[in-house]
Parts: structure tokens; sequence; C-alpha cells
């Protein structure tokens, strides 16, 4: 009879176990976990601190007990682990609470002992009020002192995946809340325009953020930065990493690997044949460049606790390896990432590029829409999908799964751009985000839509004795916030002004999103201009990498951030005309955009009457059919219908002004 022993629980082991016994009702199965919980949901914990996880309970997956119930897995809790003999099959042990001592035989056996949070070497990091988050023990305590110590401040260390969520968690339970990275900005992983994105959603929220330095001493109710600053906490949050639990192995004599983990080979089996592993303690290799890595998510721990359980039992699995795929959610921010970044595929040796397109997450005129970001990496050589970045309040996650299985199936751009992705108006678009990102990718590989990322000006700039900067977006646009030095020229001027253009100056184009820009580029080309780029995601992603990493040789006026508050609810502007009497006007220039694109700016004495309203006869525009009306909107195409309708009901002179750049140029 096959005697399976399991060392560690929750994600791989648990998942082991369960899998082990599914395939072999006979086998001996037993675990051993050394803290109280077998299988809990960690990834839960923060949720459960932020109040959206209203019973412990839910979070508790199995106990000793039902496991024994459900699966016939004998298992033991508090269980330490001291040694294992790989040549009598045998593991002994000692039970931490009454120090009993005990001898496991084994035929096969599973390490599943994932990691532990790096405790940093910073004075006063033992003390009560500081914290670390990994077991539902962790999770009271903290919860314990938030309710009975009732802390006012609180620092973070650490801006990744764990640090953000739980900043989210104390800003909820109404504590000042300040981030602490080390890297140049928070969710170090992750190109800085992404990261930018949930910067300015901190920001927002009134989280301070504190990058590029380190806490050098933890006192009773502040910290200090290495940078001289001192922040008052009440409450201190270590998260600065994960380390694999590796020394049980190493004393065992089982072979690490060059990433720093356990070393196994695709049928997840250490150097040791009986002896196979899972989870956060593996090195595995990468699905895309087949590198060495270790990758401590949930996810693949649970599929490798699936796999290794077959294989001990006598299958034949390869595992594939592991992409990678993350994502985040800090307050109503959502960003993620999957497969290689650029930065981590040109290490690789790849010759690899990337396009950021921003792009609604369902139809614009379907309320609710979201702008939703893509960052798509691939092969210039041959299109083939290395990796990519998602970013927004609404569909990143859908894009970024989209983006990994295009990576797991090694698709091209090209492939992408030819997927019929789900649509419906209040569901997504004719052409997804994903198929515009290819299309860009594809126009920028074959040279028809040259462009570059915002994270490539800074050296860009450095290389150019002369260059023009075109903003190209409308005059309100340009006003709140710009690249300093730049030439205010809107898309519907350019073509009239081609020829004050100098066609042997290298030209840099941006619009709010880059879709614009690239319609510019390949005006500017027609035109004969030698050297013209699009700034890859337009004003957007400069906004964003300004955020989290600044620029160099970019002065940027930033956009203000919006203030939100936990439980805001967003109430919407009911007056949105001037008030003026449209019937009194002998001269009258009607914007008939909506109300909200009214109020982010206008022509001036343009009076609100929306493109519906004119169509069912509510603007009051008084008895004078000859006098002069104007009309205008965002492109021309609105204002057009408006002069239609109008003369159709008997006004006889009324001119379309296009869109709002050219009435602004023209008039």
């Amino acid at each position: 009879m096959e005697k399976l022993l399991i060392i560690g629980g929750v994600a791989a082991g648990a998942t082991a176990a369960a899998k082990a016994r599914r395939l072999s009702p006979n086998a001996q199965i037993t675990m051993l976990e050394a803290g109280p919980d077998v299988s809990f949901a960690n990834c839960g914990l923060p949720y459960y601190i932020a109040g959206d996880i209203d019973s412990r309970s839910k979070l508790i997956l199995q106990s000793p007990e039902s496991f024994n119930e459900q699966y016939q897995v004998e298992v033991h809790v508090n269980t330490l682990v001291e040694s294992i003999d790989k040549d009598k099959k045998q593991v002994h042990m000692s039970n931490s609470q009454n120090g009993q001592k005990r001898t496991f035989e084994y035929t096969k056996l599973i390490l599943a002992q994932g990691g532990r949070p790096i405790q940093p070497d910073v004075p006063g990091a033992g003390a009560d009020h500081v914290f670390s988050l990994w077991t539902l023990e962790d999770m009271d305590k903290i919860d314990y002192h938030l309710k009975n110590n009732n802390p006012k401040t609180a620092v973070v260390v650490g801006g990744g995946f764990i640090g953000l969520e739980m900043v989210e968690a104390l800003v909820k339970r109404g504590l000042k809340v300040h981030v602490v990275e080390k890297m140049q900005h928070v969710m170090p992983l992750m190109e800085a325009e992404t990261a930018g994105f949930l910067t300015r959603e901190l920001l927002a929220f009134g989280v301070g953020i504190h990058t590029e330095t380190a806490v050098i001493k933890i006192n009773s109710n502040s910290v200090e930065l290495d940078n001289g600053k001192t922040l008052e906490a009440d409450m201190v949050l270590l998260s600065v990493g994960v380390r694999p639990t590796l020394q049980l192995a190493k004393d065992a004599g089982l072979e690490m690997g060059e990433a720093g983990g356990l070393l196994v080979n695709d049928q997840l089996q250490t150097s040791a044949p009986d002896i196979f592993a899972a989870g956060d303690m593996v090195e595995i290799e990468h699905r895309v460049n087949g590198k060495k890595v270790r990758i401590p998510l949930a996810g693949p721990a649970n599929r490798q606790g699936r796999i290794a359980a077959e294989n001990a039992l006598g299958g034949n699995h390869s595992y594939k390896g592991s992409i990678g795929t993350s994502v985040v959610r800090v307050f109503d921010a959502v960003a993620g990432s999957t497969g290689l970044s650029l930065q981590q595929a040109r290490a690789a040796g790849i010759d690899a590029d990337a396009v950021v397109v921003h792009k609604e997450h369902h139809t614009s005129y379907y309320p609710g829409a979201e702008t939703v970001s893509v960052m798509l990496v691939f092969d210039k050589n041959t299109g083939v999908v290395l990796g990519g970045q998602t970013a927004g309040y609404k569909g990143a996650d859908k894009r970024l799964d989209v983006i990994a299985t295009a990576c797991a199936g090694k698709l091209t751009v090209s492939d992408l751009a030819d997927v019929d992705f789900a649509y419906s108006p209040p569901i997504g678009t004719a052409n997804d985000a994903m198929n515009m990102a290819a299309y860009a990718a594809e126009n920028k590989m074959s040279g028809y839509g040259p462009s570059i990322l915002v994270s490539e000006l800074d050296a860009y700039l450095e290389t150019k004795e002369r260059l023009i900067v075109l903003d190209i977006r409308d005059v309100f646009a340009h006003q709140k916030s710009k690249m300093n030095g730049a030439h205010h020229l809107p898309l519907e001027m350019l073509q009239p002004n081609l020829d004050r253009i100098p066609k042997d100056i290298a030209i840099l184009v941006y619009d709010e999103t880059g879709k614009k820009g690239h319609q510019a580029v390949r005006t500017l080309i027609g035109a004969g201009c030698k050297e013209v780029m699009n700034i890859s995601g337009g004003h957007t992603s400069l906004q964003r990498h300004a955020a989290a990493a600044g620029f160099r040789n970019i002065n940027m006026l930033p956009l203000p951030i919006e203030k939100k508050s936990i439980g805001e609810k967003v109430m919407e502007e009911t007056e949105t005309n001037k008030n003026v009497s449209a019937s009194e006007l002998k001269k009258l220039v009607i914007d008939v955009r909506t109300p909200g694109e009214f109020r982010s700016g206008a022509f001036p004495d343009a009076v609100n009457i929306p493109l519906d309203d004119i169509m069912t006869g509510k603007g009051e525009l008084g008895e004078n059919m000859d006098r002069e009306i104007i009309v205008y909107c965002a492109t021309g195409a609105r204002s057009a219908y408006a002069q239609q309708v109008l003369m159709s009901r008997g006004f006889s002179n009324v001119t379309n002004g296009g869109g709002i750049s050219a009435m602004m140029s023209r008039y």
C-alpha cells in the first residue's frame, strides 16, 4: 500500500492531499502542518481586516476533522518536522504544543512548506505593535490591535501585493496610512506607468507614498526613514517579501536551484526520486523564456499540488511552468501583469518591444464606460506575445487573462488582432482593447505606426539636439495639463498648418490616449516629415509615469488628484446649461455635446443644448429663423446632424462649426 506523506498544508499541500485521495481510494495519506490551521484562504486575510469579508469562519476551508471525514486524510497540526531520512524513508517530528516526538514512514513524500514573510533587521521590528500577515493567527493579532488599541496611524513597509491590500484595509478601518517602498515605485514588478495608475488611486484616498527609501528604526509611535523623515505610526505592517522554507530540504541533502528555491524537474520531482515538492518553496520554469524562477502565487501552487500528487502515485503529468499572472485591486483600481515585462524580456536577450493603448471597457455611448489600459509586450522579429500589463477600474482582469492565454499558446500579435472577442454595448466594444493593442503592435513592427513608450522618452530626448513636440489635444485638455515646451496644435488644425512644420526635425506627437496621435503621425509622414513618433498611450501614460517614477528631461504639469473617500457617493450635477436665454441672442453658438462634456470646457458664451434636446425640440431657440446659428461638438459629427435638424425646422443660417478645437481656432 502506498504511504503518501505530505509536509505542509494550505494551498499546495491540501490540494495534493485531496487530489491523491481522488486518485487512490486505498492509499494511506498523512499531512503534517507546522501551524494550527491546515487549510485556510490566506489570500482573503486582508479583506477580513478591511471588513469586506464579515465572517472569520469563511476563511477556514478545512479542519483536521473535516479533512479526515471528507478525504480520509490523517492530519496533524502544530507539527514541526525536524528531519527527513531519505534512506529509511522516515520523517521525524515533534509537536510544538506538548513536545511529543514521533516518526512517520512513507513510500512517497511531498514537500509543500511554502514560505514565510521576510523579517527585516530593523531596530524595533519585534515590538508588539509591529505585524506581518501570513496566517490566521497573524490576522487575529492585527484585528485585536485595531479593535482594542484604537490606532490612528499606520505605516506599511513594502508596496507589493499584500502591502497595498493592507493599505486599503487599514484605510477602511479609519487609519491614516503611509506606505514605504524601497524601489522606485509601488508594485515594483510592474512598469512605472501601470504602477502610476495605482499611485494616483492611493493618493486620491489620502495615502502617503514614500519611495526609494527604507525604514531604519521603528519607535513606539513612529518610524524613521533613511531619508531623514519621521512618520507617525501607532502600528506597523511589514510586507517586504516572502522567503521559501528550505532548511528541512537542505538538511535532507536535496538539491537547490539557481533561483534560490528547491529544484524540481517537470514532474515536480526533487533530486530524491521518491520526494516531490510543490508551492512557494520550489523554483519552476517560466513558460515564456524558459528561465528558472520562483513564483509564490496561489494559482500555480494549487496546480503544482495536483500534479505532484498525481506523479507521486505513479502518474506522468508534466508541469509546463508558470506565466506569473498576478492582479491586485487597490480601492477601486485594478492592475495586473503576466508573462514578461519589457525590461525582463530585454534582459533575457529577446529583441522585444511594447505598445500601450487606453480604450473604453465597453462602448462609450453605453452608461458606465471606464477606460481600460493595455500594455502588450512582443518579440519584434516574430510578433510572439511575451507578456503584458493591464489597468483600469473595470475590465482589466479580462484583458489580462487574454494576454496570459496568448503567452501560454505562443500566439502572435497578428493572432490577437484577429480574435473575435465578446461584444455587446454593455459588455465590450466591436474592436476590443486587445484588438487595438494588437493593431498598434502590428503597426509598430511594420513601421507604419512608429511609437515610443513613455519609459523610453528620457533616453530618447538625450539623443536629440533639435526636436518638436506636438500636443494635438483640444485647448481645454492642453490648458489643464501638458508637457512643458510642447506646441499646441489640435488634430483638426494639423492639415491646414503642415507647411509651417519643419520636415527635417524629429517630431514627437501625443494626444490623450495615443489613438489620434497615430492619425497625426500618418499625416505628418505623408507630408514628408522624416522622423515622427507617437507617444504610445499619449497623455494618459505620461501622467501615470510621472506620478510613479518622474522624468529626467520632461517637465509635466500634473493633473490634480481627485480626492476620494470610503463610502463616497458621487452625485451628478444637475445644473448643466449657462443661465442665458438662447432666444435673446442675435448670434447663437450652440454646444450640442452632453452636459458632462460641456462642463469640461466650452467655447466662450456658448449655450449647451445637447443633440438629443435639439432633436426633440426641447431647446428654446426663439422665433427669428434667419439669425446666425453656429453648432459644434467634439469632432463635428453630432453638430452636422444638429445642423440638418435645425435647417429642416426652418432655420436658414446654420453653420456647422465642427469640433471644439476647430471652433476655438476659427472664431
